[in-house]
């Protein structure tokens, strides 16, 4: 028994080791500052501060990867939160969202938010991205407005 446990151990050491091997992209695009949901919200100055701190590890082209995403197999999880965050939404790219979509999408985000859907699990390795029922709010606030601002732009 002690004997295939040790050969247990060195196939799973073998297999981690090779497991670094694999490196998922961790490279951000190009932001051009003008096009970010913080250039087109100016009404909303603590929607940028909410979203910078816990939204654009994964909603954003400015992902700042953390230590642990470094090592396989949590780096293939960021990687592929990060794809798949910015499928979601993308705040980095926020311009070329049509106006309707841009209202759901903020929608969507204080839903979210709201529910603690966002940012999930992300806090567990993350603690300061945990939003506060303040933060919450202002997410939901710049939602409200930006309704209320395209519904009497359409009128």
């Amino acid at each position: 028994m002690g004997r295939r446990l040790i050969r247990i151990a060195i196939v799973l050491i073998v297999v981690l080791v090779a497991a670094q091997l694999i490196r998922p992209d961790q490279t951000n695009p190009p932001t051009d500052p003008a096009r970010t949901i913080q250039a087109q919200m100016t009404k909303a100055p603590q929607l940028a501060a909410v979203l910078d701190r816990a939204c654009n590890d994964c909603h954003s082209n400015d992902v700042v990867w953390p230590r642990f995403a470094q090592f396989a197999p949590l780096s293939w999880l960021m990687a592929y939160a990060v794809i798949e965050g910015r499928k979601a939404v993308n705040y980095s790219e926020w311009a070329s969202y049509r106006p309707e979509l841009q209202r759901a999408l903020l929608s969507a985000s204080c839903r979210d938010a709201s529910t603690g859907k966002m940012p999930g699990a992300y806090t567990l390795v993350r603690p300061e991205t945990r939003l506060s029922p303040s933060d919450v709010e202002t997410i939901c606030a710049a939602a409200r407005q930006l309704e209320a601002y395209r519904a009497g732009a359409s009128q």
